[in-house]
Formats: C-alpha cells, sequence, structure tokens
C-alpha cells in the first residue's frame, strides 16, 4: 500500500498524517500543479484552485481524484468519468463555517437582521443549512433553487422574490450550462432589481455576479451594501470593485479549521473505500486534541440597556474576526505591485489563514447582566441553536 503516490495541495491540513499511511505524499501549491508534477502520481487531492481536467491528467498514472471542498467545478467530472477515473468531493464539510460567514456579515453590517427578510440564492449543503439556522431564529426566509421541489425546501420562491429582500445571500454553484445556468445570474438588470438598502453577499462562487456589472450599479446605487468572499475572477480580482463593497475577504467564508479538516477526513474516507480498506482517521478525534476545541466566549460587552439582538451579534462576532479578515485582504491586495504580486497575495492570505473556529467549539459561561429572565431564555435558545453549549 506504501507504493501509493500521493499528490497534495499543501493547504490541506494534516495531509501527510492522514495519508502518509496509505502511501508517499508529497505536497505542492494547487493554483500552479502541473501535468509534470502529477504525471507519476496515482492519487490527486486538491481544493478548489486547482482545475483537474485532461489538460492536467491526460497520461498520468491518477486514478483517484479527491477535492477537499463542497463544490466540484474545478472538476472535469465526464472526462475522469471516461478515463475511468474516481472523483470524490466533500458535501458539508465546511457548511457550518460558511454559516458562520453569512451570520457574522448579518451582525456586523445588518444588525437588526432578525427582523428583515433573508433571500437565499442556492440551497445546498450551505444554502439550506443557513436556511434552517436562520429560521430556528425566527427570521422570514425566501428561497431560489431551479433545482429543488418545494417538498424539499417549503420557503422556495421566485428569483425576483429573492432579490426583493433586505439581505440576499449567493451560495449557488457555478453552472455553464443549461438548464439553469448560473454564470452571470446576476446581471446587470437583475442588480438593479436589489430593493433599495440591500445587503448583497456572496459566499459561493464568484461568477454567479458579473463583476463588472456590480461595479456598473455600485457606482449609482450608493444604497446597496456588499460582502464578496468570492471574485470574478480569482485571484486577479478586480481592485476598483474591493474597494467599492463594505466587505472583501479572500474565499475564505469556508476556510474554518473544521471544515478544512472535515474535508480532509471525507476524502481519506472516499479513498479508503476507493482502495477497499478501513477508515484511517475520525474527525471528532482530530478537533478535539486541538485545545481551541473548548474555548470560552467572551464577551465584548454593551452600554446598559444593549437588546437581547444586540448580545446576540456580539456573541456571533466574538466568534470570527470577520473585520480582521477584510483587514488583512484589503491591506494585502492593495499594496501589491502588479498582477502577479497580487495573485500571490491572494493566494498567501489563503495559505496562511488565522485559525478560524466554528461556533460549536465555543462554551458559554454567565450571560450578561442587564437582561431581563426572558432575555436570557431567548438568548441561550439562539445561541444553542448555533451550537454553542453551556460551561461546564
Amino acid at each position: 500500500m506504501n507504493s501509493l503516490r500521493i499528490v497534495a495541495d499543501e493547504n490541506i491540513p494534516f495531509v501527510e498524517q492522514v495519508f502518509g499511511s496509505l502511501g508517499q505524499v508529497t505536497t505542492l501549491p494547487g493554483r500552479t500543479m502541473t501535468a509534470a508534477q502529477v504525471a507519476e502520481a496515482d492519487v490527486l487531492l486538491v481544493r478548489s484552485v486547482t482545475a483537474v481536467n485532461k489538460a492536467l491528467l491526460q497520461g498520468s498514472r491518477v486514478k483517484f481524484v479527491g477535492t477537499c471542498t463542497i463544490g466540484t467545478d474545478h472538476l472535469d467530472i465526464a472526462w475522469l468519468q471516461q478515463q475511468g477515473i474516481t472523483a470524490a468531493s466533500a458535501p458539508g464539510c465546511n457548511a457550518n463555517s460558511v454559516v458562520q460567514y453569512a451570520l457574522a456579515v448579518m451582525a456586523l453590517l445588518r444588525p437588526g437582521w432578525r427582523q428583515m427578510t433573508v433571500g437565499i440564492v442556492g440551497c445546498g449543503n450551505v444554502g439550506d443549512r443557513l436556511r434552517q439556522k436562520l429560521l430556528a431564529l425566527g427570521v422570514q426566509v425566501h428561497c431560489y433553487d431551479p433545482w429543488l421541489t418545494p417538498q424539499q425546501v417549503p420557503q422556495l420562491t421566485s428569483l425576483e422574490v429573492v432579490l426583493g429582500c433586505d439581505i440576499v445571500c449567493l451560495h449557488a454553484p457555478l453552472v455553464h450550462t443549461q438548464p439553469h445556468p448560473s454564470w452571470h445570474l446576476l446581471d446587470l438588470p437583475r442588480l438593479q432589481q436589489l430593493g433599495q438598502g440591500t445587503l448583497l453577499m456572496n459566499a459561493g462562487r464568484g461568477a454567479v455576479i458579473d463583476n463588472q456589472a456590480l461595479k456598473t450599479v455600485l457606482a449609482s446605487r450608493r444604497d446597496l451594501t456588499v460582502a464578496l468572499d468570492v471574485w470574478e475572477p480569482e485571484p486577479l480580482l478586480d481592485l476598483e470593485l474591493l474597494q467599492q463593497v463594505a466587505l472583501a475577504t479572500p474565499h475564505i467564508a469556508g476556510y474554518s479549521y473544521d471544515g478544512k479538516v472535515g474535508g480532509t477526513v471525507q476524502i481519506a474516507a472516499a479513498l479508503c473505500e476507493h482502495l477497499g480498506l478501513e477508515p484511517v482517521a475520525d474527525l471528532k478525534t482530530l478537533l478535539s486534541a486541538d485545545a481551541s476545541s473548548h474555548q470560552s466566549l467572551a464577551w465584548s460587552g454593551h452600554e446598559g440597556g444593549a437588546g437581547v439582538d444586540a448580545w446576540l451579534n456580539d456573541a456571533i462576532l466574538a466568534t470570527y474576526d470577520l473585520v480582521g479578515d477584510d483587514s488583512r485582504c484589503r491591506q494585502a491586495l492593495l499594496q501589491a505591485d502588479g498582477e502577479l504580486a497580487r495573485a500571490r497575495a491572494f493566494d498567501e492570505l489563503r495559505k496562511h489563514y488565522p485559525k478560524r473556529r466554528e461556533f460549536d467549539s465555543f462554551r458559554l459561561g454567565a450571560l450578561p447582566d442587564g437582561l431581563s429572565a426572558t432575555e436570557k431564555k431567548s438568548l441561550n435558545q439562539w445561541l444553542a441553536t448555533l451550537g454553542m453549549s453551556r460551561q461546564e
């Protein structure tokens, strides 16, 4: 078994520890992998920045491709199947991470989000997880996903209704083909449909929004607020657009430590199944060994009389330094000298992303003073819905 040659993206956590028992692991920068580098590999492990297709793999020994991500639009699935190459992804591995990002964006940019309407485009693993959390938190939700039915998602409606919501969250995969392409789904006419004061966020795929059209709209619609985690194109995103949006992050909404480790474990399980072996890694064991798995939630504090919603926002933002992500992204990309340096800076932000833990890594101690018994009960319920548990 150790004769297997495994080439992997260097940003996959625990890749040598988890896959080392299955073969010889070589790690490389994912965006710049070449056909020559993977020609002698039996197994290829990637993330979303590597295009896996005929150009990369023709003539290689690769028989298994695993992407430690939810999305698969960077894999030429049809060609891989034609070649008899097994392909596996990690559906749902970082869904909670993206939900954490989305709620943090709302908490930061729309503090009264629980009283607003939220529209979700794309109800796959991420969008559906967000839908369920929002409903449990008492939020009115509308969803658009042409691949699903009202029996699967009761909140399904038209795209026009979703675009009329106070907050619009994009979690759609990138699809170029009929019958339901998502490429430039939000083009100039649809962007112009956004209601007065809308918060638009994209944490799916950059090209679901026509980024040049978005620039045009933002130049005249100062009432709109935009948060982008994904861009068109990456890594050479448009610097003018970067400066127009309220929040800019380098495709890291799903980059929680938990999500990345989860992706590694899921792909390891898929490879073991492909090889007829028992799984070699367990997510709970890998995560629980980390000291950051049992953190006490640090309340930042409000002035007396702050409503219970303000404390909920405080708790969400205490788990995730979204402002720091935005600041590092802007500083690195705006200071980069030339396109090559900018592309490198984008990838370096991802490679050296700070360890971010999801909601269920945080433990609750005493609730803030100044809240009534009813407010404390509501806050306890909301935080439990997010996944936070009581301090033991």
